[in-house]
């Protein structure tokens, strides 16, 4: 009678540790689902005929030369695309994250950027520039120490206009698209000072 009993409550510690793993499990499955959504649905494909993914970038675009934004080009956007956001960033500058672009409001029938985007608050077809970590408004270009740095140019495709004012950080615009990024997508490129 004994035995029985504790071969039951053997099979029951088994069914319960066994139980648990796969609890866990479901749980960590559920949460890596719950992030950021846009990493799993439709993806932008953005590309520039200045530079290649994870190629160098012309001086031109940086604080060495004329210091004017790359042209950029996208396609794929999800039906409902109401406008596009463009923000640029590096992870490499010295003081961390730099921001060089924040700019937003882009019209739905717009697929590009020209190369030299004035600097200026507001864009004819009504698209909105915010302040870079350099407190400009528009495109700054690299400007670092010695190295090797990356950048990234990510672009937004959103349901929604978000009207924000001219001039709003990074951050204030991030903030604004959450839960209206329909699709995402990325294209990095690098430069090197000596």
């Amino acid at each position: 009678m004994k035995k029985v009993n504790l071969l039951e409550m053997h099979l029951e510690k088994g069914f319960f540790f066994h139980a648990l793993i796969i609890s866990f499990f479901l749980v960590f499955i559920s949460c890596s689902k719950s992030g950021d959504t846009t990493k799993m649905g439709p993806v932008l494909d953005v590309k520039s005929p200045a530079f290649g993914y994870a190629k160098s970038m012309s001086d031109k675009f940086t604080c060495d030369g004329a210091d004017i934004s790359p042209p950029l080009e996208w396609k794929n956007a999800p039906a409902g695309t109401r406008t596009f956001a463009v923000i640029c960033e590096t992870p490499d500058a010295p003081a961390g994250n730099w921001v060089h672009w924040v700019i937003y409001d882009i019209p739905a029938d717009a697929a590009k950027l020209n190369e030299a985007v004035a600097k200026k608050e507001q864009l004819e077809n009504g698209a909105r520039q915010g302040k870079n970590d350099y407190d400009q408004i528009g495109y700054g270009g690299p400007c670092y120490p010695a190295g090797e740095h990356r950048f990234f140019f990510r672009v937004y495709a959103l349901d929604v206009t978000t009207n924000l004012r001219a001039g709003v950080t990074r951050d204030q615009l991030l903030q604004a698209m959450q839960g209206h990024i329909l699709a995402e997508g990325v294209l990095m490129s690098v430069y090197a000072r000596e």
